[in-house]
C-alpha cells in the first residue's frame, strides 16, 4: 500500500483552513499536515477544548482529507535562538511578549509543551484511523551556537558543547510532557537549528541522552545542497524518522557570484548557487529515498513542503502530489527469484 500523501500548510497560511482544505483536495492529497500559525491549528484552543479539536477535523473530513500531526516550527526556532527583533514577525504576541529574549525563550518553550498536549487532542478527536502512525509534533528548536558554525574566531569544542547543553536543558523538560500524553517531536534537520547535518544530529540526540521522545523529521532538500548524504541520513537514523516532508531543490545552478551560504541573496535570485524547487525540477533522487523509507520500515505520511518562487503554487502543488505518487511504492512482500523454486511449485 503506497503511503498517504499530505501537505504541510505552513506556506499557505495566508488562506484559511475552510479555502485551503477543498483546494488541498483538488490538488489531490489525502490529507494535511497542519501549521500552528495563520488560522490553521491554535495550540491553546485544540490543548483546552474538545470542541476546536473536533471543528478542525469536521472541515477536513467535509473535504475527505485526513491528518496525522501538527507542525510548530516558528516558535520552535525560539526555545534556544539568540532572539532578535526578526523573531517579532514570526511569533505569536503571547510569545513574543516585551521581547525580552530569556522570558521569549521560557515563553516559547511553554507553547511547545502546550503543542504536544494540543496533538494528543486533535488525534485522539480523529474521526477514523486510518493509519498507525504516532501522533507527532514537527519543529525547530533554534540554536545558540549556529552563529559559530563557521569556525573564525576560533572556537572551541567546550563553546560548541554548551550550545548543545544549553539545547539539552531547555528540550528535556519539552520531550517529559511529550511522553506523559505520548506524542513524540520531530526536529526538522535545518540550517539555524541544533541538527543541520548527521554529525550534529547525532550529538542532538547524545545531548538529550537519547530520549525516545526526539527524532526527526526528515526533508532531503536541507541535506542535499550542502553536500550531505540525505540517503544515509535516513538509515543512520532509522529509528527516530518521525515523519517525513518531501521538498526538492538543486544546486550548482548559479552563475558563480554566489556559494552555498547564499550570498545574503533572495531565494530565486538567478545567482544563487542552490534554490528550493517544486518535487520533480531539482536534483533530489527520490527513488532512492523511498527504497530507504522502504528498507528502514517507514509508513507514515510523505508530507509535501512546497516552496518554489519560480512556479505558481497551484500549478506547483498539484504537480509535485502527483509526482510524489509515481515515486512512491509498497516494499516487496516476495523474494523475486522464489518463483524458480521448483518444490513451491
Amino acid at each position: 500500500m503506497a503511503r498517504p500523501v499530505t501537505l504541510f500548510t505552513g506556506q499557505w497560511a495566508d488562506l484559511p483552513l475552510t479555502k485551503l482544505a477543498p483546494m488541498a483536495k483538488k490538488m489531490g492529497f489525502d490529507g494535511l499536515e497542519l501549521a500552528c500559525w495563520g488560522d490553521h491549528f491554535d495550540v491553546y484552543k485544540a490543548a483546552e477544548s474538545k470542541d476546536y479539536c473536533h471543528g478542525r477535523w469536521k472541515i477536513l473530513t467535509g473535504e475527505g482529507l485526513t491528518a496525522f500531526g501538527i507542525s510548530n516550527h516558528l516558535v520552535g526556532q525560539a526555545i534556544c535562538d539568540n532572539i532578535d527583533e526578526r523573531h517579532q514577525a514570526i511569533l505569536p504576541p503571547q510569545v513574543w511578549g516585551d521581547g525580552h529574549p530569556e522570558d521569549v525563550r521560557q515563553r516559547a518553550a511553554e507553547n511547545m509543551k502546550t503543542a504536544a498536549r494540543a496533538c494528543r487532542n486533535f488525534l485522539d478527536a480523529k474521526p477514523h484511523q486510518d493509519l498507525r502512525f504516532a501522533p507527532v509534533v514537527c519543529g525547530f528548536t533554534g540554536s545558540s551556537v549556529w552563529h559559530a558554525c563557521y569556525a573564525f574566531p576560533p572556537t572551541s569544542q567546550e563553546f560548541l558543547q554548551r550550545g548543545f547543553d544549553d539545547f539539552a536543558q531547555r528540550f528535556l523538560p519539552i520531550l517529559e510532557v511529550f511522553d506523559a500524553v505520548d506524542v513524540n517531536f520531530a526536529l526538522e534537520v535545518h540550517p539555524t537549528e541544533i541538527a543541520f547535518d548527521i554529525a550534529s544530529a547525532h550529538r542532538a540526540l547524545e545531548a538529550v541522552k537519547q530520549h525516545k521522545r526526539f527524532g526527526f523529521n526528515y526533508d532531503p532538500s536541507h541535506l542535499g545542497y550542502q553536500g550531505v548524504d540525505y540517503v544515509k541520513f535516513l538509515r543512520e537514523f532509522k529509528d527516530r524518522i518521525y515523519h517525513a516532508h518531501m521538498k526538492d531543490a538543486w544546486w550548482g545552478h548559479g552563475n558563480g557570484d554566489v556559494g552555498v551560504f547564499g550570498g545574503h541573496t533572495n531565494f530565486g535570485d538567478h545567482r544563487r548557487y542552490w534554490d528550493f524547487r517544486s518535487i520533480g525540477h531539482g536534483d533530489i533522487r527520490f527513488e532512492e529515498i523511498i527504497v530507504a523509507l522502504n528498507d528502514i520500515g517507514y509508513r507514515g505520511p510523505l508530507s509535501i513542503e512546497w516552496e518554489d518562487i519560480r512556479m505558481d503554487r497551484i500549478h506547483g502543488g498539484t504537480e509535485s502530489c502527483r509526482n510524489v505518487r509515481s515515486y512512491d511504492f509498497a516494499p516487496s512482500g516476495v523474494a523475486f527469484d522464489a518463483a524458480f523454486d521448483r518444490e513451491k511449485q
